[in-house]
C-alpha cells in the first residue's frame, strides 16, 4: 500500500477504477497513516495472533496486520473494494479474504467467520490469541462488537475505530446520559478504554461526527461469574429499553408471562430497590445481581 494514502490519492485511485465510496456501506477511509499504524500498534500483535478485520477497504490496515500477526481474516462487503484489495494483498500468504456481509443478522455473525478463526488458531497452537482489529463501518460497529462477545472463542482484545459517541457509551458510568445496555454489556466482560479521539478530517469522505479508537480487553474472570450469558444480555437490553421508566415497571414488562408481579416485587425488595429506582441509576454489579436473581426466581 502506498504511503501516500491521502484523500487525493484515494479519490484518484478509486476514480481510476471507476469507483466512489458507497454511503450505505459506511465507507470512510482513514487517510492518516500514522493513525492506521496506531490502530495496529494498540493491538500489540505477535505471530501467535489471529486477527479478524471487518471492512478491508483498500487493504492499508490489512497489510500492517499481515506484517505483525500470524494470520489475518479480512471481510469486505463491497465487490469493487474486494477486488482492489485482493490486488494489494496478493502474495500475503497469511491473509484470507472473505467477500460479503460479516453479519448473518443483527444478532449473529456469518458462521464461516468463526469457523475460519478457530481453524487458524488451531494451526498456531494452544497459545494463539484472537483479536478484532478494524476500522469498523459505523453502521455495523455495535452488532459486530456485541456479537463477538457471545462467540467462542471471544476475542482476547478488540481494537476498533468507531463513532466517538459509541465509544463514550461503552465507557459510561451510572447516572450519566451515555450509560446504556451497551455500557453494561461490554464492561461486564471487558476493560474498555478510548485510545484516541479522531476528527472528521482524518477520513475521506469526511464523516459528520468525530470518531474514536477504542480498545476492549476481555477479562475471563468476569465472564466466569455468569451462569447464562445469553439470558444476561437479553435482560440488560430489556432493562434499558425504556431507560427513564421506573425499574419495577420495566422488570414487570420484561417478565410478562414469565413471573407474577408479586414475584418481581419480592426480588426487587430483597435487593433493596425502592419504587423510585431506575435501571440507569444502578451500578453494573447491581444490574448483574438483579438479573441473576430474576433468572433464579424464574427457574423455580
Amino acid at each position: 500500500m502506498s504511503e501516500r494514502q491521502t484523500a487525493t490519492y484515494l479519490s484518484q485511485r478509486l476514480a481510476a477504477a471507476g469507483l466512489r465510496p458507497v454511503p450505505r456501506f459506511g465507507q470512510n477511509f482513514l487517510i492518516d497513516l500514522n493513525l492506521v499504524d496506531l490502530i495496529a500498534r494498540s493491538a500489540e500483535l505477535t505471530k501467535k495472533d489471529v486477527v479478524l478485520e471487518i471492512g478491508t477497504g483498500v487493504g492499508s490496515l490489512t497489510s500492517r496486520l499481515s506484517d505483525q500477526a500470524g494470520a489475518v481474516l479480512t471481510v469486505e462487503i463491497d465487490n469493487n473494494l474486494f477486488q482492489m484489495a485482493s490486488e494489494e494483498l496478493e502474495g500475503r500468504m497469511n491473509v484470507k479474504m472473505i467477500h460479503g456481509d460479516a453479519l448473518r443478522n443483527k444478532n449473529s455473525l456469518r458462521p464461516e467467520i468463526m469457523e475460519n478463526i478457530r481453524d487458524a488458531m488451531s494451526r498456531i497452537g494452544d497459545d494463539a490469541r484472537f483479536l478484532l482489529v478494524a476500522n469498523l463501518p459505523y453502521n455495523v460497529a455495535t452488532p459486530i462488537i456485541s456479537n463477538l462477545l457471545h462467540e467462542t472463542p471471544t476475542p482476547d482484545v478488540m481494537v476498533a475505530t468507531i463513532q466517538k459517541e459509541l465509544g463514550e457509551r461503552m465507557i459510561a458510568q451510572p447516572r450519566t446520559k451515555d450509560y446504556s445496555s451497551l455500557s453494561v454489556w461490554v464492561q461486564s466482560l471487558c476493560d474498555v478504554e478510548i485510545v484516541r479521539v479522531l476528527p472528521p478530517t482524518v477520513f475521506w469522505p469526511r464523516p459528520k461526527v468525530h470518531s474514536a479508537i477504542v480498545k476492549l480487553t476481555h477479562v475471563p474472570e468476569r465472564r466466569s461469574k455468569f451462569v447464562d450469558i445469553k439470558y444476561f444480555h437479553e435482560m440488560v437490553r430489556a432493562l434499558f429499553f425504556h431507560r427513564r421508566k421506573y425499574l419495577r415497571s420495566v422488570v414487570v414488562s420484561a417478565m410478562k408471562g414469565r413471573m407474577e408481579k408479586a414475584e418481581v416485587d419480592e426480588v426487587l425488595s430483597a435487593l433493596g430497590h425502592g419504587e423510585q429506582a431506575r435501571a440507569e441509576e444502578l451500578s453494573i454489579g447491581e444490574i448483574q445481581d438483579l438479573i441473576e436473581a430474576l433468572r433464579i426466581a424464574e427457574a423455580k
